[in-house]
């Protein structure tokens, strides 16, 4: 069983609290100007100059089927080396609270609702859960 212990990113996306893992998080940026690239999925907003570096910027709302609250204020910007095709991308979200330990207790297995094994589980707070999210498995579909 691999261990899940660690420190994870906690961001908002619409009235749900998500996490990554912050070992795939190289930045956090504000959403500045992106342009749009015309034939693009439908989840891929655009793209942007970050650091010399075309960074494709992903709204994770259009891929887990959250409704757009047009509330995006920050940018997520994950390590290359994670995405297949080695390109650097980023999430649009709407706040990013803070970064957490969290311990194998307060981990609880992927739904079942889970098909493509995006989620990789659940944190247990005390009043409220977050979803872990795996930003590599996003990446390849």
């Amino acid at each position: 069983m691999s261990t899940t212990e660690g420190q994870v990113l906690e961001f908002e996306l619409g009235e749900e609290t998500y996490c990554v893992s912050i070992d795939y998080v190289t930045e956090i940026v504000d959403v500045g100007d992106l342009t749009t690239v015309p034939n693009a999925p439908r989840h891929v907003e655009g793209v942007m100059d970050l650091r010399g570096r075309t960074t494709s910027i992903v709204n994770p709302k259009s891929v887990f089927g959250i409704g757009d609250s047009g509330a995006e204020q920050r940018i997520i910007v994950f390590d290359p080396e994670i995405i297949e095709d080695q390109s650097a991308a980023g999430w649009l979200v709407d706040e990013v609270d803070q970064v957490v330990q969290i311990s194998d207790e307060q981990v609880d297995d992927s739904p079942a609702a889970d098909s493509d094994g995006s989620i990789r589980g659940v944190v247990k707070r005390e009043d409220d859960f977050v979803i872990w999210v795996d930003p590599r498995v996003v990446h390849s579909n």
